[in-house]
């Protein structure tokens, strides 16, 4: 069932049990729903991007301050929540603070769901206690790394975040654990990388997408996730020089902090991270003016 149909089915039921609608469980307190159906805009995933969306205009990061909470939807104080914080709370007033907070860890309560895809025997959604380690979430529920090939490496939040090794392994699914190892949990979109996949071009491939999702709205994202994306194709099909991974790490930190919304500092975390992890690698790309895991990897497929 789409997932648009879902949410509408939930607020039907929602609605037929007294928990939305008028004189909500007798309490004298309405609640209206309205569904709005976005068209995937990446850049919509920012908070006032989102609100100038749902106005009807073109979906473009606003300046901060004001924030939404002062100056939100249509010029009134709102207040922007994601799904996972929705879904967690209904479970927190039925079972309360103290039941929540007994899960995890200090720094990080409750439970979280984490989307885990790539190189594994059972990707999914699964839902852990905060602190889990990342080792049993790829081992034990995903069944291991596929084809019985060795892990090579993991983004543990999504897209954007910096790349980690096996050595990472024991690190606890924690926001602060995570960000201690040198990356950050993020939307908790794992994507796991076995021994064949060539981390250049994995970096290439993220970096197209952040220039396709780019509003462009503003200079440093709007041309600089454009001239990564070249710079990436020119090292990955055999045309790299070798000062392109310094100036890589040039472009990258010229985007970061200077972009008007957080997408365009986001785009060159992963990028940095595999420079300084992988930098090998880019220098054979340069060197051998191919790319060493193409053959490979077309031969796998």
């Amino acid at each position: 069932m789409p997932q648009t149909e879902l949410l509408e089915t939930a607020l039907e039921e929602a609605r037929a049990a007294g928990y939305i609608g008028r004189n909500v469980l007798g309490s004298g307190f309405d609640v209206d729903v309205l569904l709005h159906r976005g068209a995937g805009a990446y850049i919509c995933g920012e908070e006032t991007a989102l609100l100038t969306s749902l106005e009807g205009y073109r979906g473009e990061p606003r300046l901060k301050p004001p924030f939404p909470a002062v100056k939100g939807l249509y010029g009134k104080p709102t207040v922007v929540n994601n799904v996972e914080t929705l879904a967690t709370l209904p479970h927190i007033v039925r079972n309360g603070p103290d039941w929540f907070a007994a899960m995890g860890t200090p720094t990080g309560k409750g439970t979280r769901v984490w989307c885990m895809s790539g190189h594994v025997n059972r990707p999914g959604n699964y839902e852990l206690e905060m602190g889990t380690p990342i080792r049993e979430l790829i081992y034990e529920h995903g069944g291991g790394i596929w084809k019985g090939r060795s892990l090579k490496a993991f983004q543990p939040g999504g897209a954007s975040m910096m790349v980690l090794l096996p050595e990472h392994l024991d690190v606890g699914l924690d926001f602060d654990a995570i960000a201690k190892a040198g990356s950050m949990a993020g939307a908790g979109a794992m994507m796991v990388m076995d021994e064949t996949t060539c981390i250049v071009d994995v970096a290439r491939r993220l970096v197209k997408f952040f220039e396709h999702e780019s509003c462009g709205k503003c200079t440093p994202c709007r041309e600089g996730t454009y001239w990564m994306a070249n710079l990436f194709d020119r090292i990955e099909f055999g045309e790299g020089k070798p000062g392109d991974p310094d100036l890589l790490l040039d472009m990258g930190y010229n985007i970061d902090g200077r972009s008007f919304c957080p997408l365009g500092d986001a785009s060159t975390w992963f990028p940095r991270s595999v420079i300084k992890y992988f930098r090998d690698e880019f220098e054979q790309h340069i060197v051998e003016k191919a790319c060493p895991f193409r053959g490979e990897r077309e031969a796998v497929a």
